[in-house]
């Protein structure tokens, strides 16, 4: 039985303020109770005044933090704030961006801005622990405006990314994920799959050139030539996801900077390949936030 969904209501009475964060995000931290990560002691002392955990054990007296080793670490925004945004951008399948943000808490947009891409980061960092297998198709799409005089498909200067998506045998999307390449070059392709997809998986393609190093690899690579079928029929589903990243990324977010595009698509696959657990998502997110490195500053 699926547990119901987290309402607007539910994360107001379970989140009314700061103390209610700390506490939620040390049970989550220590399920089992407190465990100095230094010694292993289960006895500790709080340190109030800088909002510290000091262990018992008196020949380790080691302190931490219970945002240490979290993407929390030495934020100077409050936990309240950060549950509040990492509940919006698990309850909006459109996203939402840094302005809106900044409009509606008391941050700086830069703090709103750096926040999201941490939450994107992590995103990414937890997908990438994932790879793809079984029936899997490829195929590259661009981002970004054209120039005047710029050539066209894969000879133009906009963001490449390669796409791929796992299907089941009724050809219905399972799991995706997306990935910024410097360039098309076959070796550059190769690398890629290699690091997104599973040996022994049923590769489909448009027969690109760039995709013959597949050929000599653990897949079963098929193009639609090799089946006398339209290349609509064979890759229908990553087709359709590139429109819908194409929609999601322009509807909501404007002037994106090259540098941090990967972190948007991170967003997106992460929404994605939880879109049967909405009713979890904001659970897994924080999840996801807690368990993730410390991420340094992306503005610097």
């Amino acid at each position: 039985m699926q547990q119901p969904e987290l309402t607007l209501n539910d994360f107001i009475d379970l989140f009314p303020d700061e103390e209610s964060c700390r506490k939620h995000l040390f049970n989550l931290k220590w399920p089992n109770g407190f465990n100095c990560p230094k010694c292993g002691h289960t006895k500790y002392y709080l340190i109030n005044s800088r909002k510290l955990i000091e262990c018992a054990n008196p020949e380790c007296r080691h302190q931490t933090s219970i945002t240490a080793g979290t993407i929390f670490h030495k934020t100077r925004t409050s936990l309240r704030i950060w549950f509040w945004i990492i509940f919006l951008v698990a309850k909006d399948k459109r996203g939402i961006s840094a302005r809106a943000l900044n409009r509606e808490f008391p941050i700086s947009y830069p703090t709103a801005w750096n926040m999201l891409h941490k939450i994107r980061k992590a995103m990414g960092e937890r997908d990438s622990h994932y790879n793809l297998y079984g029936i899997v198709e490829i195929d590259e799409a661009y981002f970004g405006r054209s120039t005047a005089g710029e050539k066209r498909g894969r000879g133009t200067e906009k963001k490449k990314v390669l796409v791929s998506v796992s299907v089941n045998k009724h050809g219905r999307p399972q799991y995706a994920k997306m990935e910024v390449l410097s360039d098309l070059k076959k070796s550059t392709i190769t690398r890629e799959i290699q690091d997104t997809v599973l040996p022994q998986s049923i590769i489909k393609t448009d027969g690109f050139k760039s995709y013959s190093g597949l050929d000599e690899l653990d897949y079963n690579h098929t193009t639609f030539a090799d089946i006398n079928t339209h290349i609509a029929d064979i890759l229908k589903s990553v087709h359709t996801l590139i429109g819908n990243v194409k929609a999601f990324i322009t509807g909501t977010y404007h002037g994106l900077d090259k540098k941090y595009f990967q972190n948007y698509l991170n967003e997106y696959c992460y929404r994605f390949n939880r879109r049967f657990w909405q009713n979890q998502l904001f659970g897994r997110l924080l999840d996801t936030c807690i368990n993730t490195r410390p991420i340094t500053n992306i503005l610097n």
